[in-house]
């Protein structure tokens, strides 16, 4: 095996950056811009779903359908994103890490592309569907594949920098779509903005041919297979849920994963990424390139806010322990998401306000990526990954028509400022992942297991 349970002496007396070889550093490079572009790519459908819906649904829909249709497509895209994670982690694990990558990362750049000729509400919701399915797959694929090939010390920082760097595909999108504003009617040969933003989003693409003539799948997962053509002990799939379910430990991992996992995914996805549409509440009456404008800058910033929140957990969980980055982390997202969502009222506001969100609800997602590797072995390591940060989706894709449902009863009801109090109500999810850290066993300092 690549890395054994116990270090060698050398090994604990030498710095652990003398560890890293070249080999090291291109893995860490490639699957970390293999997952950025897929944030990039999450960015430019948030900042540009609302426009887009606005045209293809036609003159005259109200703003309350466009946020409607806006939930819609955000649920469908979660749908997708939790099935590919299922099909593609299960997959990562019997075809291999790295052809994994390389499918998924052709799925969401080349549909992200074609979401920009939808003409047609369904339309769109299909290929945001098709864009999902991809996006779902790149994560556990790329954090399997880091966490198999560098040595066990730097593991931990390797995973928290590849999630962390994932923020820097959030900015990207964000910068994007101040130069290319999704919200103007005549961009670009006669099309609007966020049709041409949602082309730029094939560039990366590209990127398949480093993943091909670079990277290797881990020694690790090679000696499993090899392990596992030759054994007898048909319990051991490779790839498996049932086989993980049986299994008491994997089992109780799985659930745990799947409890942080939620309640960090509802509350990002459910509430945190709307901050475009809190931004457009606030400004309500401005001029539209005012609000692209804010909505550009304001996400851009809480998405540097997102940086520092997962870099900042990556060096506690590393350093003090998992659980207790999980606990801090959880609290902060209660905290700032319910005074953001009732206290921004300017575009100076979304300045200084959408970064505290951002350091919060990233800050947990920086702990998936070092936490759910480290509690499955290798022949399942790949399908817990998926498992754990993808099909919570399923349950958290109904948060965004949650928030417009409760923004609608409220309206109704004629409450003051019904949306920010729809998402204040929904901000109680992150009370899930507290109350799951009481299951969660502590990983800091161990190897990764195996069985």
């Amino acid at each position: 095996m690549a890395e054994s349970a116990i270090p060698n002496e050398l090994s604990l007396n030498q710095p652990w950056w003398k560890e890293l070889t070249r080999y090291h550093y291109l893995v860490v490079i490639i699957a970390s811009c293999g997952w950025l572009f897929d944030c990039m790519d999450q960015r430019l459908f948030i900042l540009s779903r609302e426009p887009a819906l606005r045209e293809v649904l036609g003159v005259g829909v109200t703003d309350a359908a466009v946020k409607s249709w806006s939930g819609s497509a955000t649920m469908v895209m979660m749908i997708a994103w939790a099935t590919g994670g299922i099909i593609f982690g299960m997959m990562s694990d019997r075809w291999g890490r790295v052809k994994t990558m390389v499918v998924t990362l052709l799925i969401y750049s080349g549909f992200t592309g074609l979401s920009g000729l939808a003409r047609t509400g369904t339309e769109f919701l299909v290929y945001r569907f098709m864009v999902g399915l991809g996006v779902g797959g790149m994560f556990g694929a790329a954090t399997t594949l880091v966490a198999e090939s560098v040595p066990a010390r730097v593991r931990p920082l390797a995973l928290g920098l590849l999630q962390t760097l994932s923020a820097c595909g959030n900015i990207i999108g964000s910068l994007l779509s101040t130069q290319i504003k999704p919200g103007q009617a005549d961009f670009m040969w006669g099309m609007a903005g966020w049709r041409i933003i949602f082309f730029v989003g094939i560039l990366p693409s590209l990127l398949v041919v480093p993943m091909i003539f670079v990277l290797r799948e881990p020694e690790r997962w090679k000696e499993a297979k090899r392990q596992a053509a030759g054994g007898t002990d048909k319990s051991k799939q490779f790839g498996s849920i049932p086989s993980m379910v049986r299994h008491p430990v994997w089992r109780r991992n799985l659930l745990v994963g799947v409890g942080l996992g939620l309640a960090g995914m509802a509350g990002l996805w459910g509430i945190g990424f709307f901050s475009p549409e809190l931004i457009s509440t606030a400004l309500k009456g401005q001029p539209q390139d005012v609000v692209d404008r804010v909505r550009g800058f304001g996400t851009a910033w809480q998405d540097v806010g997102a940086f520092m929140g997962m870099l900042t957990f990556t060096f506690v969980a590393t350093f003090v322990g998992r659980r207790l980055a999980f606990a801090g982390a959880f609290i902060l997202c209660l905290g700032t998401t319910i005074f953001v969502f009732n206290f921004l009222r300017t575009g100076t506001d979304a300045y200084w306000m959408l970064p505290m969100m951002g350091f919060a609800h990233l800050s947990v997602f920086g702990g998936y990526s070092i936490y759910f590797p480290e509690l499955f072995p290798t022949r399942l390591r790949g399908t817990g990954v998926g498992f754990c940060y993808n099909t919570v989706r399923y349950l958290a894709a109904g948060f965004p028509p949650m928030l417009m449902f409760l923004n609608r009863q409220l309206i109704e009801a004629n409450v003051n400022e019904p949306f920010r109090k729809a998402a204040t109500v929904l901000s109680f999810i992150f009370v899930l992942g507290l109350v799951t850290l009481i299951w969660a066993p502590e990983t800091k300092g161990k190897p990764l297991p195996e069985d």
